[in-house]
Order: structure tokens, then C-alpha cells, then sequence
């Protein structure tokens, strides 16, 4: 997987798909799936149409289970909050669902079963015995890190390399050691320190989008370069019109970090949402991730169905104004122009 300089970043929600995943691979990047909001079976069905798309090396990233409780007083609130959103769109108003996640060790042994080769997780250390499973199996392991405890600890757990995520990524932090800020190191500062921390490849990612940011990897030490919000804009991205439409338009705009559409900081495209629930993120008053993620799929749906962005989840990071529409391959040759041998 390090041979390949240029990986596709593990997107989620709208973003995974087998195509993108598959063209990227075929060009001679890395292609990564984020599978966290897959159920077992449409993951194992992704996997199969990346099978049949490409004969590559490819990966597939969850999220490490966090632990929550329910708040009867913050879910209420939510949902208040939530109720004239839903109206606007035509929406019943928002009920709790029966199950707020997948079932993340159903996810994990669809990738033992299919022994998917590269396995990567978010939001946590997967731990020794976890990772001394998956290589037994054969695969490899990535973790994401955002700060030098974090690398460190998932060095201890046997991980085959970290992915060092700056805080100029787009969507989730993976934070999972310290507080918010502690995991918002900017790529350029967070890169070397990992680097000279462990002795395992180090990945870098945050603000890359073009030739310049992967050669500036290069030269922080880093053994590849991860990019997500260039290629939001492939070709083969399956991003609704509205999600793409505001990625062209918003690229001279600002981007914000947000816990408002899962209860986790992400960092996205300002929004009609993102601003109305600027004082309930604030306040601290959200449920736990991910009861947010849940509550809100039904607006975010609605809002793709009705070609507005104004409640859509506008993943992208501080690099989007340097983020051109292409063919994935055409991506992939632009940033890998940048790796020197």
C-alpha cells in the first residue's frame, strides 16, 4: 500500500462507492472505502463491485465504536431543534429510530470473510489483539492520528502505518486522545512530529489537493499523501448535484468545524443548518455521537432529493478552492506529479 504515493481518502456517506474507489486504483493510487454507515451486507456488496472493477490492492476503513449514553433532556432538545427543519423539507417531524449505528463487529468480519487487504480504522486504537487477528488473516492495518499520543499508542497495537490527519481535513476528526484542540494540529506542524515519533510509515493528510501539497509531504517525511476533497469532485464521485454545486460555488468560502449533523467534530461548508444550530453546538447541548448522525439522515436525504444544500453535510476541507472537476485517473496524475523519486 506504500508503494502507491497517492491514496484516495476513506470518504463516507455519499462519497463511497466502488467506482471512485476503483478508478483510483486503477491509475496507481490507493483506494480506500469508507465503510462505517454501511450495513454488513451493502458493504459486502461494495467490496464485490471494487472486485469487479479493479484487481488492486484496495482498503476499507470503519470507525472504532464509541462509547455513549442516551440523554433523555439533549435527544428532546434535538429534535425540537430538528422540527422546523423537517418542515421546511415536507418532512413527518423527527422521531428516534430504532438503532442509531452499524453493527461494527459485523462490519469487521465481513472484511475478515472477503479478507479485504488493507483495513484501516478511525476514532480509535483498534488494540493488540484486534490487530494481531487481522494480520494473522493477512491484512494490513492503518490507524488515523491526530496528534503524537495517538500515533504512538497505535504503534503499540501492532498498526502497519498511520494516517497523521491535520486539521485541515474535511469531514470527522479522528481524534481519541485529549481534548478538541489537541487533535487540531495543522498538517504541516503534525507530520514531522509523527514522523520522528514512531517507526512505521506515517501518511499525511489535511490541505493536499494539488501537486504542491504532495510534495510538501514529501518533504515533512511522510511515506504518502491521503486526499479526500479533491476528489469530491471526480467524475466517478457519486455526490448528489447539491453536494456539488456548493463545492464549485463555496471553494472562495471559508470552511467550519461543526458538530451539529452527528455529534462529533467534523469540518464541512457553512450551511443553513450548520448556522441555525450554532448556539445548541455551543452550549454543548447535542446527544452523543452518533445519535446526531442518526436524527439527521432523514434531512440530509431529504434535502439531496430536493436539490438544496441547505441541510446537506458539506464535508470538504481548507483545500477546496484548490480542487478541480476531473477524471479520478486525471486527479490521481496531477497529485502523484507532485511525489518526487
Amino acid at each position: 500500500m506504500i508503494e502507491q504515493r497517492v491514496w484516495l481518502a476513506p470518504m463516507g456517506g455519499e462519497a463511497a462507492c466502488a467506482p471512485l474507489v476503483a478508478a483510483v486504483a486503477e491509475a496507481g493510487g490507493f483506494g480506500w472505502l469508507g465503510g462505517a454507515y454501511l450495513a454488513p451486507a451493502r458493504l459486502a456488496a461494495v467490496i464485490g463491485q471494487i472486485r469487479e472493477l479493479t484487481a488492486r490492492p484496495f482498503g476499507v476503513n470503519l470507525f472504532i465504536p464509541q462509547a455513549w449514553r442516551r440523554d433523555a433532556r439533549r435527544e428532546a432538545a434535538f429534535l425540537e431543534a430538528l422540527a422546523p427543519h423537517h418542515a421546511v423539507l415536507g418532512l413527518p417531524p423527527p422521531a428516534l429510530p430504532e438503532r442509531f449505528e452499524e453493527d461494527f463487529e459485523a462490519q469487521l468480519a465481513v472484511l475478515r470473510e472477503l479478507r479485504v487487504p488493507v483495513i484501516g480504522f478511525t476514532f480509535g486504537d483498534p488494540g493488540a489483539a484486534r490487530v494481531a487477528a487481522l494480520h494473522a488473516d493477512g491484512a494490513q492495518v492503518v490507524g488515523t492520528a491526530t496528534n503524537v499520543p495517538e500515533a504512538l499508542q497505535l504503534q503499540a497495537s501492532g498498526c502497519d502505518a498511520v494516517i497523521a490527519q491535520g486539521a485541515e481535513a474535511g469531514a470527522h476528526r479522528g481524534s481519541f486522545i485529549g481534548p478538541r484542540d489537541a487533535g487540531l494540529v495543522g498538517t504541516l506542524a503534525l507530520v514531522p512530529q509523527v514522523v520522528d515519533a514512531v517507526a512505521i510509515p506515517v501518511v499525511a493528510a489535511g490541505g493536499i489537493a494539488d501537486a504542491r501539497g504532495v510534495a510538501a509531504a514529501q518533504a515533512l517525511g511522510a511515506s504518502a499523501a491521503a486526499v479526500g476533497t479533491a476528489f469530491l469532485l471526480a467524475d466517478e464521485c457519486p455526490v448528489s448535484d447539491a453536494y456539488r454545486a456548493a463545492l464549485q460555488a463555496g471553494a472562495a468560502h471559508d470552511t467550519v468545524l461543526t458538530q451539529a449533523f452527528s455529534g462529533r467534530w467534523a469540518r464541512g461548508l457553512a450551511n443553513r443548518f450548520t448556522l441555525d444550530t450554532d448556539a445548541l453546538v455551543q452550549r454543548g447541548d447535542l446527544p452523543d455521537f452518533p445519535i446526531p448522525n442518526a436524527l439527521t439522515r432523514p434531512l440530509r436525504q431529504a434535502s439531496a432529493q430536493a436539490g438544496s444544500a441547505d441541510y446537506l453535510s458539506l464535508w470538504a476541507g481548507q483545500a477546496l478552492p484548490l480542487a478541480r472537476r476531473a477524471p479520478a485517473a486525471e486527479i490521481v496524475r496531477r497529485l502523484a506529479a507532485g511525489w518526487r523519486p
